[in-house]
């Protein structure tokens, strides 16, 4: 006689792994595709702001490209679409 339903267990893991680390990763795998790249100046030829009286450098941050902003908001909707299901899903008593 067992006291444990292994098929349950295993749904909750699941469900678990899921909602509480994949929409996560989603969540920030759509932040770093909006994140565009930086390209810093040589460090050799621009001096560091404040050291020998020199201009403060500047770090150019380029725009993200349309495969990764298409990608970005890819993520973004499945993560506002597990919200929003979550959300209905709970407000129309289920269980």
């Amino acid at each position: 006689m067992s006291f444990i339903e292994w098929g349950a267990l295993g749904q909750v893991l699941v469900a678990g792994l899921i909602v509480g680390a994949g929409i996560p990763a989603l969540f920030a795998l759509g932040l770093r595709l909006l994140a565009g790249t930086t390209t810093a100046p040589d460090a050799r030829t621009a001096p560091a702001a404040g050291k020998d009286g020199g201009a403060p450098r500047t770090i150019a941050i380029a725009r993200p490209t349309p495969a990764r902003l298409a990608g970005a908001i890819a993520c973004m909707g499945v993560v506002v679409g597990a919200i929003a299901y979550g959300l209905v899903f709970l407000v129309s008593g289920g269980h």
